[in-house]
């Protein structure tokens, strides 16, 4: 053999056809164990020595040998004898012919791939452990080789997405057509970073369209393994997560705090968001919004009488009559109870918005058919125009609800724009509400009387009790103008309780002088209804502590009052009339009164409301309402009292038609007092 053969790195050896050892070079003698070559030939040649572990290979090797004629890459474990221990060899071999093609010889090399082939096998079964850690955890195995575009899959990764696997795609675009057009861009966004080493890690999460055509979140995790010698990426590994579950409960979380539970629509929060991003649009394009508070108008009495789930359906069916009004890049939203929200788009200005706001208005004037019941509402309207009346959120709502404030007051079922008055008329009532805090204290309220005269003895026998404010420094302000604010304010508990003390201390002073049957009419305003008296003391048992009875005192409701009845109210005129106090049913006429009310709670007056009172002329429809009203009322055993009494002829047409009394400017407008006794001294 040659030089070559007995300096190669590698063992090298040659054998005969029949398998006798006949050389092997140094590399290769101390790779087995042995001084010397001859060493190694009598041991494999002359003892016999088994050099392979598993039976059976050395006759594979040479079955394989003596039928291809050459033997490649051939792993086998030999038994090294001498050391007492086993290596891992690769051999190579080929056969030496003649010119007659007779086996002559078998040369091959043998190398030691002991810690190759262990390290090969430790990779094996630490991927063996991560496949099944893998197939626990339910996650699939993507193997994207970057350059040329495929990818691969574990058969996990198919089933997670239902495809079978010879339907699964391989080029990576194809994969990409499967994600969700809305994550792409934020998919390869995330890719791009990561190749470009500006993030350490990759993961993304985004929808891919499932075999049957739906979608599926999943987490996509992933690492580098090699880049190319210019550092652009070449192979890349992860693995897939469904997490579908935690996608759809955050979806639920997500939905249940920015949506009505009820109806459906934004809630008060992404209202906000929306109305965020529509000022942004309007500040780019230069284009103006409308905000528009709603409020349904007796929607409460409906919920009162009817019961939630009536209340519940109303307010469903309100929803979409709303939704159904609006334009595509519309938003309403239900704020709570029976307010909701619009942000109106494209709009031109104020004249623009009549049509839809009328429209609106038609929609919810509708009956609503709640099972069995029809139910009629209306709805009141604020509106508030960006950026015409203001330019952030707070202020918009602000103005938007001083709208509706005043389509409220101006009897509902309508809409009003807000307006700088409108402005400059809240700063009014809120200087007013900080006044009335300290009114009482500095005695700025004062009582004055009426009288209420008996129209067929033209004698006064009653008078009503009326507040009046002597601020100091806007003189005498309207009662129209500052109970709204101490009811909506809550001072009215403590201002109402004021006026009835003084009046039940007036009283007993009258009845001393003009007779035991005499009475003073007390307002009592429905927020004192709905809210716990400020008093430990009931109106009766005040009266009882001074010894005067009850019937000293009629107490004037209104009509709204009985329409928003419930147990509180209910039981709070039930001990007045316990107590002896008459009750009198203010403005009567004017609202929507039922006959089972009058009756329920006994009413004992009924007062004509003075629109009915002011064109009484003979043979006017005025004059017919009149008399049906008393007609009714004394067929019920309720005595009439016909407010706003100008005219000698209003006068006597009422007592002509049965009136019991009367109140107005043609007896006596409202006095202190001292003026009022100076008056009674004259009858």
């Amino acid at each position: 053999m040659s030089t070559l053969f007995d300096f190669l790195p590698i063992g090298a050896y040659r054998t005969s056809p029949s398998g006798l050892l006949l050389r092997a070079n140094a590399a290769l003698v101390r790779m087995l164990g042995y001084a010397c070559e001859q060493d190694l030939l009598v041991a494999t040649n002359e003892q016999g020595i088994r050099w392979y572990v598993e039976p059976g290979r050395r006759s594979a090797f040479r079955t394989q040998i003596e039928r291809d004629g050459y033997v490649v890459d051939f792993v086998s474990q030999i038994w090294l004898q001498t050391l007492a221990s086993a290596i891992w060899v690769r051999e190579n071999a080929h056969a030496i012919r003649d010119a007659n093609a007779v086996v002559q010889f078998y040369e091959g090399t043998m190398e030691d791939i002991t810690a190759s082939h262990l390290a090969q096998q430790a990779l094996l079964q630490s991927e063996e452990r991560w496949k099944l850690a893998l197939d626990a955890t339910g996650d699939g195995v993507w193997d994207w080789h970057i350059q040329d575009g495929k990818e691969y899959y574990s058969r996990r990764y198919k089933e997670m997405y239902g495809y079978s696997q010879d339907k699964i795609w391989q080029e990576s675009d194809a994969y990409t057509d499967l994600v969700h057009p809305d994550d792409k861009v934020q998919l390869l966004r995330d890719q791009e970073a990561y190749f470009n080493q500006q993030t350490p890690t990759y993961s993304n999460e985004h929808r891919v369209r499932c075999a049957d055509g739906s979608w599926k979140w999943v987490l996509s995790r992933g690492m580098l393994i090699s880049r190319d010698a210019q550092g652009r990426p070449l192979r890349m590994i992860g693995t897939h997560t469904d997490i579908s579950d935690r996608k759809n409960a955050e979806a639920l979380i997500w939905k249940q705090a920015h949506f009505d539970a009820l109806t459906g629509l934004p809630n008060r929060r992404m209202l906000r968001l929306r109305l965020d991003d529509a000022i942004a649009r309007c500040q780019h394009s230069g284009a103006r919004l409308a905000i528009v508070f709603i409020d349904l108008d007796h929607f409460k009495e409906v919920n009162d009488t009817l019961g939630h789930e009536s209340g519940d359906a109303l307010l469903v069916q309100a929803a979409q009559r709303i939704q159904d009004c609006l334009g595509e890049n519309d938003t309403v939203a239900r704020m709570g109870g029976d307010e909701f929200t619009l942000i109106l788009t494209q709009v031109q200005g104020p004249e623009s918005l009549t049509a839809p706001l009328q429209a609106l208005l038609a929609q919810l004037a509708q009956v609503f058919h709640l099972g069995q019941e029809q139910v009629f509402v209306s709805a009141s309207l604020g509106v508030a125009l960006y950026p015409d009346n203001a330019a952030h959120v707070e202020a918009l709502f602000k103005h938007a609800d001083q709208a509706l404030y005043v389509a409220k007051g101006a009897g509902r079922n309508r809409y009003s724009f807000f307006t700088p008055e409108l402005q400059e008329a809240a700063q009014t009532r809120a200087r007013l509400a900080s006044d009335l805090r300290v009114a009482l204290q500095k005695q700025q309220f004062a009582v004055v009387y009426q009288p209420i005269v008996h129209l067929a003895s033209a004698r006064i026998h009653k008078a009503e009790a009326l507040l009046r404010w002597h601020h100091p420094q806007r003189g005498l302000v309207s009662p129209a103008q500052f109970i709204p604010i101490a009811e909506s304010t809550g001072f009215i508990m403590d201002i109402g309780e004021w006026v009835f003390q003084q009046a039940a201390h007036q009283v007993a002073q009258w009845r001393a002088a003009y007779g035991a049957d005499f009475q003073i009419s007390v307002n009592k305003s429905p927020v004192q209804f709905h809210r716990p008296e400020k008093s430990t003391a009931t109106w009766s048992e005040q009266l009882q502590s001074m010894h005067l009875p009850g019937s000293c005192i009629a107490v004037e409701i209104t009509e709204g009052l009985l329409l928003d009845i419930n147990q509180g109210v209910s039981h709070h005129l039930s001990a007045l009339q316990r107590g002896g106090i008459a009750l009198s049913l203010d403005d009567f006429g004017t609202g929507y009164s039922s006959l089972t009310y009058l009756q329920k709670f006994d009413i004992d007056y009924i007062k004509i409301d003075q629109s009915f009172v002011r064109n009484l002329q003979p043979g006017s429809t005025d004059l017919a309402l009149c008399r049906a009203i008393i007609l009714m009322a004394h067929e019920l055993g309720m005595q009439v009292i016909a407010e706003g009494v100008e005219t000698a002829e209003q006068r006597d047409l009422l007592r002509k038609i049965g009136c019991d009394y009367g109140q107005g400017y043609l007896f006596a407008r409202p006095m202190a007092a001292g003026a009022f006794e100076a008056l009674m001294a004259q009858q």
